[in-house]
């Protein structure tokens, strides 16, 4: 299977300028022969932009899900990505899975959700996985990925998910300095751990660009998008920065084999 992560800039609050954005780079992906493409989280808003109360829609009808399922069909791919959702008065950090044939066969609430970003965001309750053409997919959300223990993606293996996808958002404050500390050592150690007992790939998709609103204006989002293979080990990282925009193309092949619990 060949796997896209899409690292694009997510302009704060720019809902049509960044599913435009979204498309273009769907469509470069499909065109490379990519199965699934994997996109960030918040992907119309922007993690924390204040515009998502008023603008978040319904999954699975709202129009910014219905444009993922019509892109899904045309290019006849997979699609993973972070969108902010509207339930009666709540709003959800929220992800989706959606078939080539336009179903959308995986939603998934945001559960370990940082703290600063609990009055923008309702939290999940539940998870699930789907058996797919590509193996069994697992679905969670940037933060979910480092709950005490890893509980949310090893729960995900205890189910048997072969592959675990994450749309993310990894920010760093302005003064941040990759060159002294690189990025990513927080989400190596965790993907890798779970990795590697389980013999899961896990991939992590953050945008990049700049955050304008709530405890973490200013900070900026940087990429460094990684998948992780079942040894553990860094398989693909994208690269670190505020305009570092690319599509990461990697080969992921499933064990239908592998053991669903930790020996």
């Amino acid at each position: 299977m060949k796997l896209a992560l899409i690292q694009m800039r997510v302009e704060p609050g720019a809902v049509e300028a960044n599913l435009a954005r979204a498309e273009m780079w769907m469509r470069d992906a499909a065109a490379s022969g990519a199965e699934v493409v994997l996109l960030p989280e918040a992907l119309p808003f922007g993690w924390m932009d204040p515009s998502a109360r008023l603008l978040a829609e319904e999954i699975p009808n709202g129009k910014h899900a219905r444009r993922l399922v019509e892109l899904a069909t045309e290019l006849q791919i997979s699609v993973c990505a972070g969108l902010v959702e509207r339930s009666g008065q709540t709003v959800f950090n929220a992800a989706v899975f959606v078939s080539p044939n336009g179903e959308v066969l995986l939603h998934h609430r945001k559960i370990h959700e940082l703290g600063i970003a609990h009055d923008c965001y309702g939290l999940g309750d539940r998870l699930a996985v789907v058996d797919t053409d590509c193996g069994r997919i697992g679905l969670m959300i940037c933060a979910d990925g480092f709950a005490p223990g890893q509980v949310i993606s090893r729960t995900l293996a205890l189910m048997g998910a072969q592959i675990i996808l994450s749309p993310c958002a990894w920010a760093v404050p302005p003064d941040y300095d990759h060159n002294a500390t690189p990025y990513g050592k927080l989400w190596i150690e965790n993907y890798g751990a779970v990795a590697r007992e389980y013999g899961v790939w896990i991939a992590g998709c953050s945008n990049v660009g700049p955050i304008r609103s709530g405890p973490w204006a200013g900070h900026k989002c940087i990429g460094c998008s990684l998948v992780i293979g079942p040894d553990g080990k860094v398989k693909a990282c994208g690269d670190y920065g505020e305009k570092a925009e690319e599509v990461m193309v990697v080969d992921v092949a499933c064990d239908a084999g592998r053991r669903t619990s930790a020996e």
